[in-house]
């Protein structure tokens, strides 16, 4: 159901044409493209003097520990919640939010391309511990088949923004706007299945801060209003609860082929 954090990442980098220079389970090493060095290493003043020369600049590599603890080593440990992996869902953002897309056809027979809405979402768990998750939902516009992982089976697909000749589309059954609602529902009633222990001991140690606070102000009538901001304060730190977020999303028109594949997959 989680896309893989790593997987996200190489397909991040590989999408805006970086180089993998080496990479195994846990660790993977990217040579940035001038536009990626701008967007995440902070380095303006060397640009702006490389354009001043007239020259082409270099720009850096990124070595990043992908494992789900640190390890004493000389990579940047990325994860969920890390400020490097907030400013990748930012530039994101910023780049694309929405997109329309036709996979390739190279075909001289007319072929029929099927709606799906593909769909990225951050799942945030607030409360005394806080965590992310990404959550990359396939949903098929005709018949309405939901599918998990969806970037993984679309990767290696050749995408374009202009549909190849001799290629047609089929109008959705499904709407986008009642696609996002699904979709948002089967998040939702996935979220409902996980082991809600971390809601209830946050919401326990809430009530017990709360009694503490209540305890101090208890006979300090003029400090009521400063007893109010310290519960308000309280609740945003520890009220547990879940924000779902989209990151960004797609109308995509696969093949009947790609479809039928994709489908076959997550049946097995």
């Amino acid at each position: 159901m989680i896309t893989n954090l790593h997987d996200f990442l190489h397909q991040y980098f590989t999408l805006h044409k970086c180089k993998v220079l080496t990479e195994n389970e846990t660790e993977i090493t990217i040579q940035l493209t001038r536009d990626l060095d701008q967007v995440l290493m902070n380095r303006p003043f060397y640009w702006h003097y490389m354009d001043k020369l007239g020259r082409q600049g270099e720009p850096l590599s990124l070595q990043l520990d992908t494992n789900t603890v640190r390890k004493d080593n000389t990579k940047e440990w990325i994860h969920y919640g890390s400020p490097r992996l907030q400013q990748i869902f930012q530039h994101i953002k910023q780049q694309a939010r929405y997109t329309l897309l036709y996979e390739e056809k190279d075909s001289v027979n007319k072929s029929a391309l099927l709606p799906w809405l593909v769909t990225n979402l951050k799942v945030q768990y607030a409360g005394s511990q806080k965590k992310e998750e990404i959550y990359s939902i396939g949903l098929q516009l005709i018949n309405g088949s939901i599918i998990t992982n969806m970037m993984q089976e679309i990767d290696s697909l050749a995408l374009q923004r202009i549909m190849s000749d001799y290629s047609y589309t089929i109008s959705p059954i499904i709407r986008p706007v009642s696609g996002f609602n699904r979709i948002f529902q089967f998040v939702e009633n996935q979220l409902l299945d996980q082991n809600w222990q971390w809601a209830i001991e946050s919401e326990n140690l809430l009530q017990e801060e709360l009694k503490l606070v209540e305890y101090f102000f208890d006979k300090q009538e003029d400090n009521q209003d400063i007893l109010e901001k310290e519960k308000e304060r309280l609740h945003e730190r520890l009220q547990p609860k879940i924000i779902i977020e989209v990151i960004n999303a797609g109308l995509f028109y696969l093949s009947e082929e790609t479809t039928q594949s994709i489908i076959n997959n997550a049946r097995t």
